[in-house]
């Protein structure tokens, strides 16, 4: 497994964690030979975040984790806004094949980083 970043050689846990950062940042039917891959996130972005809204992230997150992560068995998940455009999702899941309970927390960088 390696890493986006540098190249180097990462673990399995960042490798999940990885992954599952790429699955939550792509729209789906932006990959041209995938077009199915992806969340439903960026479909929510111009909705006011309120409670609806966030439990709906919540749904669209584990809803594609579970698509496309098979290293991972989700067990809670939480959504929250770290500041303007950023926000962060909280996992709890269990890594398959190990059994070992991990925490994840997932930055998420919506629209411009300029």
């Amino acid at each position: 497994m390696m890493s986006r970043e540098n190249g180097q050689s990462i673990e399995l846990f960042q490798s999940i964690k990885q992954s599952i950062q790429d699955i939550l940042t792509t729209p789906i039917g932006s990959r041209v030979m995938r077009r199915e891959y992806g969340s439903m996130i960026f479909k929510l972005l111009d909705q006011p975040f309120n409670d609806a809204v966030r439990l709906q992230v919540m749904a669209a997150s584990a809803t594609a984790i579970l698509t496309w992560e098979n290293r991972v068995s989700l067990s809670s998940a939480k959504f929250t806004l770290v500041e303007n455009g950023k926000f962060q999702i909280d996992l709890d899941a269990r890594i398959i094949g190990t059994s070992d309970n991990k925490k994840l927390s997932i930055p998420l960088q919506m629209g411009s980083s300029i």
